[in-house]
């Protein structure tokens, strides 16, 4: 070892090993399939067959529970259901929705957002399970403050199987991959560089120090304080961005057919260079998985603290997460970038490729997507940072003092955030998110007939009235 080996270059090595674990690929036909993707959306396509297509079958009811047509005043919980949507959404619909698209279509082709598309409807599902599981294993203080989450329904799953300490460790597992996770720094970062880019502001520490206060601002009043927020900031956010992307789908209307026949041919075309339609349905899947989180078990802690006596009702909220996030927005993202032909511009990658998309119509276009990525960014760490606090309560109590103490952490790591040297960071925050997702998923079989009999009394029960 040589003298100047830095604790940087161990956590440098530490991150990308973890990663190379964490998104181990196999081959298949000449593509390399993550296994974790395939854990992803093995389970998306159990839960959807199991449960009848509920996805589908649900969507109306979904819609009406929503806006609050089976809601009672009296019922517990700490925030309305449409609040625990627009703070689920907020932690998902973020620069992913804008930059990771561009990203799938420039390594997948046009193509990838049909199976984008696809893993959304099939996401759709697995949401469903989570959020009713997280309502009906939640925990309620005698102050009515709610603590929930997959922590929760991973232990009571395995203790229903005679595993009580595999169950505890899991959960605890969950937890601790869950605070890791929680660091926003990718956010914070690619806020910055946009904001660089448009503006040439090149001040990154002033940049994170107000963007983490902030954050604290936010945060400091729990969930009730973040979903005030969300659910003006979630509307607020979507408006503006499918605003300007309906504005340049409406100028280039002509060629809205031709665009989604490409993305059709792609989806299905043996074309070498992307990997042929494998390839292309793992850019998708990919792409959707990092958009919606379906399965990661991020939203459920945001959907357990809803008002609600009914578990299997908040399932039907949460349906509606990844339709909204990837059905929507995400289509409408490829619409642009295809439409545009942005993704054939060589040298550009990630969030220049949309900035590009954005700039072909106007040329004032990039300062309006640079709002709407510090706003889905802000909106992302802000949820991030509360499910963080549930996965630190989980393991070192929910006293005032150690919430304290995880709310000062968060919003230094966040203060942090934009400074270049740190990008080492990603590779591990990514690895522990999609760490979550092994004892999430696991836990989701485990109890998806107790979820399906739920739901056959639900069905019952609403008929009745």
């Amino acid at each position: 070892m040589s003298s100047d080996f830095s604790f940087q270059q161990a956590f440098e090595q530490l991150s990308s090993a973890l990663a190379s674990v964490v998104f181990y690929s196999f081959n298949l036909q000449g593509v390399a399939i993550p296994v974790t993707v395939l854990w992803l959306m093995c389970g998306a396509i159990v839960f959807t067959f199991y449960l009848g297509f509920i996805n589908i079958r649900g969507f109306r009811h979904a819609i009406a529970v929503v806006r609050g047509k089976y809601a009672k005043p009296e019922d517990k919980g700490e925030i309305s259901q449409f609040q625990a949507l627009s703070a689920a959404l907020s932690g998902t619909v973020g620069t992913g929705n804008i930059a990771g698209v561009a990203v799938a279509i420039s390594l997948g082709g046009p193509g990838a957002t049909f199976w984008m598309i696809v893993a959304g409807f099939l996401g759709m599902t697995t949401k469903f399970v989570e959020c009713t599981l997280a309502v009906k294993y939640r925990e309620i203080q005698p102050d009515g403050t709610v603590s929930g989450g997959p922590m929760y329904y991973i232990k009571a799953a395995l203790e229903k199987y005679n595993l009580p300490r595999t169950g505890k460790f899991l959960a605890g597992f969950f937890a601790v991959a869950c605070v890791f996770g929680s660091a926003g720094f990718v956010h914070v970062n690619q806020g910055f560089v946009q904001v660089k880019t448009v503006t040439g502001f090149d001040n990154a520490w002033l940049f994170g120090i107000v963007y983490a206060l902030l954050v604290g601002l936010v945060i400091v009043g729990g969930i009730k304080s973040i979903a005030r927020v969300t659910s003006k900031l979630v509307p607020l956010m979507c408006g503006i961005y499918l605003s300007a992307a309906l504005v340049i789908i409406g100028l280039h209307w002509q060629d809205v057919p031709a665009a989604i026949w490409t993305i059709l041919k792609g989806a299905f075309a043996p074309e070498a260079a992307y990997g042929g339609v494998i390839g292309v349905l793992i850019q998708g899947f990919r792409r959707a998985a990092y958009s919606n989180e379906a399965g990661i078990g991020s939203s459920p802690i945001a959907h357990s603290a809803a008002r609600t006596n009914d578990p299997v009702s908040e399932g039907f909220v949460g349906l509606l997460e990844p339709f909204i996030d990837t059905v929507v927005i995400c289509t409408i993202s490829a619409l642009v970038i295809v439409i545009t032909g942005a993704y054939l511009l060589p040298g550009l990658d990630g969030v220049q490729i949309s900035s590009a998309a954005f700039a072909s119509v106007f040329d004032w276009f990039p300062l309006v997507l640079m709002v709407a990525l510090l706003l889905f960014g802000y909106s992302t760490v802000v949820s991030w940072a509360y499910y963080g606090q549930k996965g630190w309560g989980y393991l070192f109590g929910e006293h005032k003092a150690s919430i304290g103490l995880y709310k000062v952490l968060i919003c230094s790591v966040v203060a942090i955030g934009a400074v270049p040297n740190v990008l080492a960071v990603f590779d591990f925050i990514d690895s522990m998110i999609f760490l979550m997702a092994v004892p999430n998923i696991l836990a989701l079989y485990l109890l998806l007939p107790e979820v399906k009999a739920d739901l056959r009394a639900y069905w019952l029960k609403i008929q009745a009235r």
